[in-house]
């Protein structure tokens, strides 16, 4: 009963119910239109336009767990890109072990950087990465147990505003420098590159990235209602009036860093599932993916979008991209100016983001329909 009141809930929110049927439908249609309709019909959807719409996805997943922790719980967190890399590594340390023989140097085992820097054996910390499965709790296990540690300390600490985001910004920085390092084993400045296949699958086979992208859009809408979910839940409802009133909420018992570090952990754990994702589609995983700037990026999708709305922080991230692609292609020296120049006009007019905008009108329209109208100039002559 809980349940079909929660998905009778959630359907009657007119955006989680567009936001929902927008992912169905291209769910449905991207794949038709990419392997059934002719190249030379102007409804064709390229192999690549799949690749970088399944790119889209993956970051609106991930822009989704940053508002989890941002506009509901009210942690701004600067370095949450770092949970998206460990993902995004987890996932490629597995693609690096399918390899195998067929590598450059056809070592059975290690991989080809670790053949060029002359390593002898696989560290310890591969081991079992030629799992799948594997593979896949680590990319939820690292993520969330990186969350688990740093929140812990925070939280309990009662770190919060300025000072909490500058800490998760340094976090990311000190872990950009260390994989950096050619000694860690992760390949150093060039990453993880070259995938062939993931489950014996050719990764550049275009029924690959049909079905990447698929998966990819089923993970956004499976995030989505997990974390309105746990929203609707009474954890939910404390974890609002922890984000409006913490001090309050402590007073009254509630063990305020419990939720905060719940929350954290989750959105971390689907960062990291976003991350891992992303790796197979793109071709590669670097440290610059670690990068402090690729953290406030996320956090300027969250405000495009609109913050605390989860769907609005999804539409964000697309939205930005999709700028980002066209900008970078035809100015790129722009796109810095133009983004700054979206993060200034949505703080400044639109503080709720792109979602926010129908609240705006119907704002505008009901201060009209307060405004008397002036007597007209003859009239008021008379």
């Amino acid at each position: 009963m809980q349940t079909n009141s929660f998905f009778n809930t959630l359907l009657a929110d007119s955006g989680a119910r567009w936001f929902l049927g927008c992912l169905l439908a291209l769910v449905t249609l991207v794949p038709v239109l990419n392997g059934l309709v002719s190249q030379d019909s102007v409804f064709h959807i390229p192999t690549y336009a799949v690749s970088l719409m399944g790119k889209y996805l993956c970051f609106a997943l991930l822009a989704l767990s940053l508002d989890l922790v941002w506009g509901y719980c009210g942690i701004l967190s600067l370095g949450h890109g770092a949970f998206f890399a460990l993902g995004g590594y987890a996932f490629g340390m597995h693609l690096m072990r399918e390899i195998g023989e067929r590598g450059v140097y056809g070592h059975p085992v290690l991989p080809d950087f670790m053949v060029f820097l002359n390593w002898e054996n696989l560290p310890w910390y591969w081991w079992g990465f030629d799992s799948f499965i594997f593979s896949i709790l680590m990319v939820l296990l690292i993520p969330g147990l990186l969350a688990l540690v740093f929140g812990w300390f925070a939280f309990r600490s009662r770190v919060t505003g300025v000072y909490l985001s500058i800490i998760t910004q340094a976090l990311t920085y000190a872990l950009m420098l260390a994989f950096f390092l050619n000694e860690l084993g992760f390949g150093g400045n060039n990453g993880l590159t070259d995938f062939k296949d993931v489950l014996g699958i050719e990764l550049q086979a275009d029924s690959t990235r049909r079905g990447l992208f698929i998966i990819s859009a089923l993970a956004l809408a499976g995030g989505f209602v997990l974390c309105r979910w746990l929203l609707k839940t009474h954890y939910g409802k404390v974890l609002l009036a922890v984000r409006d009133a913490e001090s309050r909420s402590r007073f009254l018992g509630y063990r305020t860093a419990n939720y905060k570090l719940f929350a954290f952990v989750v959105a971390a754990m689907l960062a990291g599932l976003a991350g891992a994702l992303y790796v197979p589609q793109v071709g590669i995983i670097n440290p610059g993916e670690f990068s402090p700037l690729n953290s406030i990026e996320i956090v300027i999708w969250v405000a495009v979008g609109g913050r605390g709305t989860l769907y609005g922080a999804a539409l964000g991230a697309i939205v930005v991209n999709l700028a980002k692609t066209w900008f970078t292609g035809a100015m790129p020296e722009l796109w810095l100016f133009v983004l700054g120049g979206m993060f200034v006009v949505v703080t400044v007019l639109l503080p709720r983001g792109i979602v926010g905008i129908q609240f705006y009108r119907d704002k505008l329209f009901q201060h009209r329909l307060k405004t008397p109208l002036k007597p007209s100039g003859s009239e008021s002559s008379s």
